[in-house]
């Protein structure tokens, strides 16, 4: 099993910063993807941002050029520094990665583990 626990959250002003990590543990062979998704209140989950393990990156329109998505392989840890924040970003944060276990010698097939989400609120 992996588990991903998210830090970073809170209440800023609009035009403010804020910076996310989520870190990944357990019984990890290898991580491939990362991302941030995020859910506003009546509205779907969506896909914000994410990087593959070689370090490539795409983003949801909405926050291109004010997020941006990195990871530290080393640690199992995505960031996501979110600057110029808008009212409209406010949503509860979801931390997810793709990742092959392992159980004594086997490698368990890649699946999606989700962290527990943290709460962004930006004010206006």
């Amino acid at each position: 099993q992996v588990q991903l626990v998210e830090s970073g959250g809170g209440l800023v002003q609009a035009g403010g910063s804020l910076r996310l990590s989520c870190a990944a543990s357990g019984n990890i062979f290898s991580i491939n993807a990362m991302g941030w998704y995020r859910q506003a209140p009546g509205k779907q989950r969506e896909l914000v941002a994410a990087i593959t393990s070689g370090g490539s990156t795409n983003y949801v329109d909405s926050v291109k050029g004010r997020f941006t998505i990195s990871r530290d392989n080393a640690k199992n840890t995505v960031y996501l520094q979110m600057n110029s924040l808008k009212p409209e970003d406010t949503a509860v944060y979801y931390c997810t990665c793709t990742a092959q276990g392992v159980q004594g010698i086997l490698r368990t097939t890649p699946k999606d583990y989700w962290g527990q989400g943290t709460q962004v609120t930006v004010s206006s």
